[in-house]
Parts: structure tokens; sequence; C-alpha cells
């Protein structure tokens, strides 16, 4: 993921770090805070990469399992399922991603990641929790003790998930796929939090209706007649076509769509040649496409093999060689994630009773793509929400002034929360808000 767009923040909401007003709740968080932060810095030395969560799913499913939970593992490859039944009720699912990045930290934090690995796909990286994906798994694990320990204050059903590949879009389509609304109860519920760059920590953050943005990612190769650069004229020179399709390209969101439909068509990848001397016969380009409404991400996909065939037959490119447009199928699509209305107005109204008006704040949709939103698609009659919490520490915030442009973003190697406030909040949320959903009324 990526930031969240500026916000025009209150001063009092700079200083929103300071706790709730002392409660149960809050001091049994508070008190079980060493062992989290223990917990916490164990998984961001011990970050895996995206569907390999071996290390960090068995931390999860043993901690639920001392709870009472009943623990399931190795759902969606590495994924956790961990299940609590206290009587007739809602069905609530809570979420915590478990994967890290391909990225070499540079935080200088004395637990910082030292782990390397190979993805998947076979490339060899360091790896760093540089989304706060351990924040997750640290405050599912107190959301997890304070619901067990809270039995009596609510009935139904708890389902609480480790998902595997968030970054790469693969896990909440796995964990479907391998049986989670079929072998498990169903949930009527679904709820997660994610960490934010920003937001100062101990804030919490939330969107209503869209939040997230469909993404897709695409993958152009461009064909031409490759030849010596001192014969232009005995060629189709690939790099000036993609050049002309990656201009073109630009007027899909300034001409074609809805201004008032946020869109974006990202070329961040052009590879072509090898030599100064001679045109090449192709040319590569990479695309992420970002959209929120079905209609909008059909009108770029569409537009986008519609332009490159129409460049190509403009630069007298024969059938024969026409440009390949296809989606890339390593990078999963990713559904754009909607809040509902009744559970996002029901929660931000627990959350405000919580932490008072000053901690909660509504923010701007992001670009950013989230495949918590397939666990809604999956049904449609389910309730969904998700909700920031900050990160960012008290000093770096007032440094930058509250402009998260002058901070690490998140996936970023400089990306280091203040954990505890982060955790200490993000479980107190997490809390309440699944009270709001099975707490007996």
């Amino acid at each position: 993921m990526r930031r969240s767009l500026l916000l025009a923040l209150p001063l009092i909401a700079i200083a929103a770090a300071s706790p709730a007003a002392a409660d149960p709740l809050s001091e049994a968080v508070r008190a079980d805070m060493p062992s989290l932060m223990a917990i916490y810095r164990d998984l961001h030395s011990n970050p895996e990469l995206s569907m390999q969560e071996k290390r960090s799913a068995g931390t999860l499913a043993a901690e639920a399992r001392k709870l009472g939970f009943e623990v399931t593992e190795g759902v969606g490859r590495t994924g956790v399922v961990a299940v609590m039944r206290n009587g007739p009720g809602p069905v609530l699912l809570l979420r915590a991603d478990m994967d890290a990045l391909p990225v070499v930290e540079q935080t200088g934090l004395p637990f910082a990641s030292t782990r390397r690995g190979t993805s998947l796909a076979g490339v060899e990286s360091g790896i760093m929790h540089a989304c706060g994906h351990d924040t997750h798994m640290t405050s599912w694990i107190g959301t997890a003790r304070r619901m067990a320990a809270m039995k009596g204050q609510w009935r139904g059903t708890l389902i609480m998930i480790g998902q595997p590949g968030e970054e790469t879009g693969q896990g909440a389509k796995a964990m479907l796929e391998d049986g989670l609304f079929t072998r498990f109860p169903k949930p009527s519920h679904v709820i997660a939090f994610h960490d934010s760059a920003a937001l100062p920590a101990g804030m919490v953050g939330y969107t209503p209706g869209f939040a997230l943005a469909n993404v897709d990612s695409v993958d152009i190769t461009v064909h031409g007649i490759g030849g010596h650069g001192a014969y232009p004229q005995a060629t189709k020179d690939p790099i000036v076509l993609a050049s002309r399709i990656v201009m073109a390209l630009q007027t899909l969101v300034s001409r074609e769509n809805d201004p008032q439909q946020p869109a974006v068509v990202t070329v961040g990848s052009f590879h072509a040649g090898a030599k100064h001397n001679v045109i090449s016969d192709e040319a590569k380009l990479l695309l992420t496409v970002r959209s929120y409404t079905d209609e909008t991400r059909k009108l770029l996909l569409d537009g986008i093999s519609r332009i490159v065939r129409g460049e190509a037959i403009a630069a007298g490119i024969p059938d024969d060689r026409m440009p390949e447009v296809k989606l890339n199928v390593e990078n999963i699509y990713t559904p754009a994630t909607f809040n509902t209305e009744a559970l996002t107005g029901s929660s931000v109204a627990a959350l405000t009773r919580r932490f008072g008006a000053e901690r909660v704040r509504k923010m701007p949709a992001t670009m950013a793509g989230e495949d918590f939103s397939r666990f809604w698609l999956a049904d449609k009659s389910t309730q969904s929400f998700i909700f920031w919490v900050g990160g960012v520490p008290k000093a770096k915030w007032d440094a930058a002034a509250g402009d998260p442009t002058k901070l690490p973003s998140l996936h970023s190697p400089y990306w280091a929360p203040d954990a505890e406030p982060t955790i200490e909040t993000a479980t107190e949320a997490m809390v309440t808000a699944a009270l709001g959903v099975l707490g007996k009324k």
C-alpha cells in the first residue's frame, strides 16, 4: 500500500497519541503491551515474503490455540483460520495480513530485519515489513486475547484469519478458493485495519464507500522490425511506436474518463534495445491501472487495447506484428475495496465514543490496492469495513508539519512506525469494532 493523500489535520489531532480515558479495555491492552511488543519485535526481525509466511502463521496459530480458538493452518497455502464460537449471533471475521516486502531495511532499528529470501517468481532480495503487517499481526494477537477474555460481553462466532499474500494480491483469493466461506462459518461482517504513514501514531482514519482502488497490471509488448541505426527507413522502430503509445495513453484519463471518477494509468517500466546503433525489434511497457468502479476499469482496459492497436496501425506495423496487450498473471488483479454504509457508520460511532472525535478522522480514498475487498465481493450481503491506524512518530509528524510527503511512506525501506501507540490503538480499535458487531444488545 501507499500513503493516503495529505490531510489538513488540526493541531489538536496531531497531539492525538494520548491514550483513551482509562477503562477496563484500555487498561487491559496497556498491561498486555510488554508482551505484545516482544512479539512485534520478533515478527519484525523475521519477515517472510508473500505466500511463504510459515513462521508468522505459526506464531498466530500458537497464540490462538492457547486462547481456546479452533485453529486450522495451511488454508490458502499458509493462511490461518481461528474460530471461537460463543452462542447464537452474528459471524464476524477479523483479518490480519502477514506478508512482508522484498525490501532491504534501512530503518536503523536495533531489531531491524537482515533476512533475505527468494520470491515465488524466483527473485532473491532482502525482506522487510515495510508495509507494517507486523503491527497488524501483533494487534491481531492482542485482539484475540481481549475477545477471549471478554466472552461474557459478546455473543456469536468470531473468526480470526491470518492472511498470506496481500502484497501480491494472491492471499485472499487463495483462502476463499480453499474453502474459507464453506469449510468455516460464513461471516456476516468482515473487519480489518491498516497502519498509515499519513496519520500520527494513535489516530484512527476511515473512508466511507470506496476506500481503495481496483489494481490491474498490464504488460504491452510492442513488436517492430529491427535493423541498423543508420538506416531507419528500413525498419519499424518499436521505441518510437512505444513512445507514441505512452503519450496517447495519457488521454484515457484526461479526455475519455469522467473527471469525477478517479482513474490512473501509469507506465512504470519501458525497456527496449541494447546498443547505440541498433534499432531493436521489440519494446516492453509495464503499466499499473487504477480505478474504483467496474465501468471505469473497463473503459481504461478497453482503451489501452484500442490505443495500442491504433498507434501500431498508424505506424504501419503489419498485422502479424501487432503489439500484444495482456493482464499480468503474476500480479493478480485486486478489486476495489468498499466500506459498506451500515458497518462503517456503526463502527465509526463506536470508535469515536472510545477515542474522542479529535482522534478519529475521515480520510480521502486512496488509489492503493487491498485484497481485503475479496471477502465482501464473495458475497455482497456481507458488511465490510477497513480502517486506518496512524503510525507516524509524533516528533517526526511535528517536524514535517503534518505533511506526509515529507515522511517515509509505506513500502519505504525507512518506514518505522511508532509501534507501541500504533499497536495499542489498533488493538483497542479492533476490539471496539468487534464488540460493535458481537456485543450483547
